[in-house]
């Protein structure tokens, strides 16, 4: 999740990132081997973080990310790894012309972690099938989004887009905690994991008001569990738990629709998906 990388120009779109056959059953990535402005969005448990070590490489603003990691093979890398980088299908920034979020190519994901020392021992035969998953899981959290929006979108005619995001994975959201609390209660009902990462992304939602494309800015909560393997492939499961934060009036309105409706329609006798 979150390895979106930003160009000024983007790459050729290449076919995107589908499921995976790797027998992972969590997350493919240690993101405590990541610090602020690496391989990963990922704000740091401790914000202490030198301003040397942030200073090293030049920021993206937009995902915190280097622009500036390498597609040469690294020192004793034995294995040649793909430098084709997936477009996504996320629309970034405000307007059309910055184009859609890029994935790094694997090359670039294995080099951004030997940079800073933490790549040392990686299964380079795994590294592509890291960022497989990590793309597929992205084109989810933003199918999720999508949902959401789509009321919204309905009444605007206008596509919701990313502005930017960060990785969060030792901050436990509020439903999060709220969910491990309870599963010590009712272990049958709530699981006992908690998510192996965190997101909030930054959405562009179109108010519909002059002058056009007048954006609201609406964060999203993207908490990612691991699930039981697949029992016909064998293939790992994620779920994600994808909601808008609860930072205004509207968002806390659309949280109680989007939980209410179904009651709703079933009280009515509506059994319906």
């Amino acid at each position: 999740m979150g390895l979106f990388w930003a160009d000024k120009y983007p790459s050729p779109a290449t076919s995107p990132a589908g499921n995976t056959s790797s027998g992972l059953a969590k997350c493919p990535i240690d993101h405590s081997a990541f610090s602020a402005g690496q391989t990963c969005p990922v704000r740091p448990k401790d914000s202490t973080s030198s301003a040397d070590e942030l200073s090293s490489s030049i920021l993206n603003p937009m995902n915190n990310m280097p622009i500036d990691i390498s597609t040469d093979m690294a020192p004793g890398q034995k294995i040649h790894l793909s430098t084709e980088r997936t477009i996504s299908s996320i629309p970034r920034g405000e307007t059309a012309s910055e184009g859609l979020w890029e994935y790094p190519s694997p090359q670039q994901m294995l080099n951004a972690m030997l940079r800073k020392g933490k790549g040392q021992g990686i299964d380079e035969t795994a590294v592509e099938s890291m960022v497989e998953i990590h793309n597929f899981l992205n084109e989810g959290a933003w199918q999720q989004i999508l949902e959401w929006e789509d009321i919204h979108t309905k009444q605007t005619k206008i596509e919701p887009r990313l502005l930017k995001f960060t990785g969060r994975p030792h901050d436990l959201s509020p439903r999060a905690s709220t969910y491990l609390w309870l599963s010590k209660f009712f272990p049958n009902t709530f699981n006992s994991n908690p998510p192996f990462d965190r997101h909030d992304w930054t959405v562009l939602r179109a108010t519909g008001e002059s002058p056009p494309n007048d954006w609201r800015k609406v964060r999203y909560v993207i908490d990612y569990y691991s699930a039981p393997d697949d029992e016909e492939t064998g293939m790992p499961s994620f779920v994600l738990d994808t909601r808008p934060a609860l930072d205004s009036p509207v968002d806390a309105y659309d949280r109680f629709v989007r939980l209410a409706s179904p009651l709703w329609k079933q009280a009515m006798g509506d059994f319906s998906k």
